[in-house]
């Protein structure tokens, strides 16, 4: 947290205790592991929350019993891959949306992270930034009255989603002011920012309370943090500072040791 002395200059208050707290994907870091296998893995590097993509193609019970006896939390998972940018799939959005507070109420989740959908050629960008902002204001009170944050996700649309809707956190940051919903905010992942746009500590930090979930990982290839042109321990000191006070989801394909880079990164992640 920021002040700013008589004489104007901004000092930082070190008194704010850090709660930036790492969560592994393991469907990135440990992909092709047993999921049992890789929960535990994760807890022995001393990370105590977890994170996947889709609940639908997994065994809960494995999840839910592999979570409890590793003592740890699901910091987050996705609903189902509809676009919200087409007006003709909003019922069928929003039908998945509500199998995946279930989930997610299940598993003690409280983050659910959304993908918009591909940008369409015949309609105006404009139009499609209507249809999403009406999407998420009707699914708003069914996070509301299920306790459940809702982060969508700009994404790069120049290596890894070619054609997405949804690529610039300024477009995105737009859209949480119209929706008006503590329960509907962003996920900032800062490999995709990175690439969209950079500047990614300032757009980060100066919107930080649109902001839900983080995802890191190293640019160029999404591996390791340590790899590539991001300045890491500094982007997590600003984020640090600031008010947030929730995961950094680490979504990355490992080069190396995965136990390796993911202690690593938890120690990037929490200033240590």
């Amino acid at each position: 947290m920021s002040s700013e002395t008589l004489s104007g200059e901004t000092t930082t208050d070190q008194s704010k205790p850090s709660t930036l707290r790492p969560s592994v994907c393991i469907d990135a870091v440990f992909e092709g592991v047993e999921h049992r296998d890789a929960i535990a893995r994760v807890k022995a590097c001393g990370i105590d929350a977890f994170e996947f993509w889709g609940w639908w193609d997994k065994d809960l019970k494995l999840i839910e019993d592999a979570a409890a006896e590793n003592e740890m939390k699901i910091a987050a998972c996705c609903t189902k891959f509809i676009s919200l940018v087409d007006p003709a799939t909003r019922a069928e959005y929003l039908d998945g949306l509500g199998e995946s507070i279930e989930a997610a109420k299940r598993l003690g989740c409280p983050t659910l992270i959304s993908q918009v959908g591909d940008f369409r050629p015949d309609t105006s960008h404009e139009s499609q930034h209507d249809c999403l902002v009406e999407g998420l204001r009707e699914a708003a009170p069914m996070l509301e009255q299920a306790g459940v944050t809702l982060v969508f996700e700009p994404l790069n649309d120049l290596i890894d989603h070619v054609g997405y809707y949804l690529v610039r956190s300024e477009q995105a940051f737009a859209i949480v002011d119209q929706v008006e919903s503590e329960n509907v905010k962003v996920v900032f992942d800062i490999y995709h920012q990175q690439i969209s746009e950079g500047n990614v500590i300032r757009n980060a930090t100066e919107n930080i309370n649109r902001i839900g979930h983080f995802h890191a990982a190293g640019n160029p290839g999404r591996n390791e943090l340590t790899q590539g042109e991001l300045n890491y321990a500094e982007i997590f000191r600003a984020i640090r500072e600031s008010d947030y006070d929730g995961y950094v989801g680490l979504e990355y394909w490992p080069l190396d040791d995965p136990e390796a880079g993911v202690k690593e990164a938890a120690g990037l992640v929490r200033g240590s």
